[in-house]
C-alpha cells in the first residue's frame, strides 16, 4: 500500500530519538534520499513480502502482527513517536533473506519517515561502519550460538532419553535372565523327578492320569485369575492346610506357586482322586515343577514383550524408518514419548491420559512433535520436582474448532505472571545455571508455530499449569523446511 508523499523536514525527523545525534548535513541527506508518507487506516506492508523500506513513525498509531496458522496475531500496538520497523536488517545484505518479518497496519491517519532499504544499508555502512560490524557480529554470532546450543539441547535430551531407555530396558532384561536361570534349574529337577517317577510304583494308568493332569494344570496356569492380596493369602492358607493334612511336606513353600497358577483345594482333590494317596506327594511335587516352569516362561514372555514394546516405542519416537512428513496419530506419538520418559516421571508422578480417540490423524512432522512433547513433559516434571517430586501430569487431546488440541497439565507451582510473557524467548530459563539452556520452549514454539502453522500457549495458576498445543487438521501452504523468526519483534 502506498501513502501520500509529503514534504520532509530535517528539523522534524531530527527530533526523533533515532536521529537526534545526527548533524544537519546528515539530516538533510536523509530528507533528500528518503521521504515522508501519510497512510490512511489500513495495511502498510505484509509479512513475507520483500523488505523494501525502513519505516520510522512520526505520528499516529501502528499495529504489528504475525501470521500464526490461519490467524493474524497482534504482537505490538503503539503510538510512540520514533518507533521503527520494516527493513531493519538491510545493512546485512543478501546474507539473509530480506523480507518483512511481520505485517503492519495503521488504525488512524499516520505519517512515517520512509527510507528505501538500499539507502538505509548504504547510510549505515558509510556513517556507522563500526556499529555495522558489531551488529553483524551480534546477529550472526547469536544465530550461530542459538544453532549450536540448540544442537546441545537436543543432545542433552537424547542423553536423558538414552539413560531412561537403558534403565527401562535393564529391568525386563534382567528379569528375563533371572527367570531363564531359574527355569534351567527347574527343568533339571523335573528331569530328575521324571526318573524317580519312572522307577516308582506307578501303573500305566496312573502315569497317563498324571500326564493328563499335568496338561490341564499347564492350561489352568495360562488362565489364572488375578487375586487381591487378601484373597491370595486366604487361598494359600487353605492349600497349606490341605497339603499338610495329606502328608505332602513343605506345603507352605508349594502353596504360593499353586495360588499364583490359579490352583485351589478343589483342583488338588481331583489330583488326589486320580493318582491315589500313596503316590500323591510325588505327583504334587511333579505338578509343582510344571507350575513353576509355566510361571517362569510367562515371566520370560512378559519381560521380552516389554523389551519389544520399548524398542517399538523408541522407533516410534525417533521416526528413523519413516518419512519426515506424514499423516500421524498424535496418540501414538504421545504414548511413545511418555514411555520413553517413564524413567523421568517415576512412580511419584501420576500420569493421566484423557485422549479423545475419535480425533483424526493429522499431517505433521512426527519426530519434531515428539521433541515438543519431550520438552513440555520435561518442564512439567521439573516444575513438580519443586513441590517434593510428587504430582499429576495430565495429557489431554480434544477437538478445538478446526484444530486438534494437545494439552499438558501439571500440578506444579505455576509460572509467575511477571515471566509468563518471556518463557518462549530464546535462552530464557528459570532453572539454575548449568541445568537449562532456555531453548526447550523456544524450539517447541518454532516447531509448532513455524513448522506446523499451529499455536502454543500457556495458562497458569499455582497447582494448575496448562501448555496448549493447537495443530491444524489439514495441511497448510508452505513446506515448513526452515524454522522462522522468533515470536518477538522489534518495534
Amino acid at each position: 500500500m502506498s501513502g501520500r508523499v509529503m514534504p520532509c523536514s530535517p528539523r522534524e525527523i531530527g527530533s526523533l530519538f533515532l536521529f537526534e545525534k545526527l548533524s544537519a548535513e546528515q539530516l538533510g541527506r536523509l530528507c533528500s534520499d528518503g521521504r515522508v508518507e501519510r497512510f490512511e487506516p489500513g495495511p502498510v506492508y505484509t509479512e513475507g513480502d520483500p523488505a523494501t523500506c525502513f519505516f520510522v513513525m512520526l505520528e499516529g498509531t501502528v499495529v504489528l502482527s504475525r501470521r500464526v496458522g490461519d490467524d493474524d496475531v497482534e504482537v505490538a500496538r503503539t503510538s510512540q513517536r520514533g518507533v521503527y520497523t520494516g527493513a531493519m536488517q538491510a545493512y546485512i545484505g543478501d546474507r539473509v533473506r530480506q523480507v518483512y518479518t511481520n505485517s503492519m497496519r495503521v488504525t488512524e491517519p499516520t505519517r512515517f519517515f520512509v527510507l528505501p532499504a538500499d539507502t538505509f544499508a548504504s547510510i549505515m555502512q558509510e556513517w556507522f561502519p563500526m556499529a555495522v560490524h558489531l551488529l553483524e557480529g551480534l546477529f550472526f554470532g547469536s544465530k550461530n550460538a542459538q544453532a549450536a546450543i540448540g544442537q546441545r539441547e537436543r543432545l542433552l535430551a537424547l542423553g536423558s532419553l538414552s539413560a531412561g531407555l537403558t534403565h527401562e530396558l535393564n529391568n525386563p532384561a534382567a528379569a528375563a535372565v533371572r527367570a531363564t536361570a531359574t527355569l534351567r534349574e527347574r527343568v533339571a529337577k523335573m528331569r530328575h523327578k521324571l526318573a524317580v517317577i519312572a522307577e516308582g510304583p506307578f501303573t500305566r494308568e496312573q502315569l497317563a492320569d498324571l500326564i493328563d493332569i499335568q496338561e490341564r494344570t499347564a492350561e489352568r496356569v495360562a488362565k489364572a485369575p488375578v487375586l487381591s492380596p487378601l484373597e491370595a493369602s486366604d487361598r494359600e492358607d487353605a492349600l497349606t492346610d490341605w497339603l499338610d493334612d495329606h502328608g505332602v511336606g513343605n506345603g507352605w513353600q508349594l502353596a504360593p506357586a499353586f495360588v499364583q497358577a490359579g490352583l485351589d483345594v478343589d483342583w488338588l482333590e481331583q489330583v488326589a482322586a486320580a493318582v491315589g494317596e500313596d503316590i500323591l506327594p510325588g505327583a504334587v511335587g511333579w505338578l509343582n515343577y510344571t507350575v513353576e516352569t509355566e510361571l517362569l516362561m510367562d515371566e520370560i514372555a512378559d519381560s521380552t514383550t516389554r523389551v519389544s514394546r520399548l524398542v517399538d516405542a523408541a522407533k516410534q519416537y525417533s521416526q528413523l524408518d519413516r518419512a519426515p512428513y506424514q499423516v500421524a496419530d498424535v496418540h501414538e506419538l504421545l504414548d511413545s514419548t511418555l514411555l520413553m520418559l517413564s524413567g523421568k516421571t517415576g512412580p511419584r508422578i501420576r500420569v493421566v491420559k484423557e485422549y479423545d480417540r475419535t480425533l483424526p490423524r493429522i499431517p505433521a512432522y512426527p519426530a519434531e512433535l515428539n521433541q515438543v512433547w519431550t520438552n513440555l513433559i520435561d518442564n512439567a516434571v521439573s516444575a513438580m520436582d519443586g513441590t517434593g517430586g510428587e504430582g499429576t501430569l495430565t495429557v489431554r487431546t480434544a477437538l478445538d474448532g478446526e484444530r486438534l488440541l494437545v494439552e499438558f497439565r501439571d500440578t506444579g507451582p505455576g509460572v509467575p505472571p511477571e515471566i509468563r510473557g518471556r518463557i518462549f524467548d530464546p535462552f530464557f530459563t528459570t532453572k539454575p545455571v548449568g541445568q537449562g539452556t532456555g531453548l526447550g520452549l523456544d524450539i517447541s514454539w518454532r516447531i509448532v508455530v513455524n513448522k506446523h502453522h499451529g499455536s502454543l500457549a500457556v495458562e497458569s495458576v499455582p497447582g494448575d499449569t496448562r501448555f496448549k498445543v493447537l495443530l491444524p487438521l489439514t495441511a497448510t501452504d508452505g513446506d515448513g523446511t526452515a524454522l522462522g523468526p522468533t515470536p518477538e519483534e522489534a518495534v
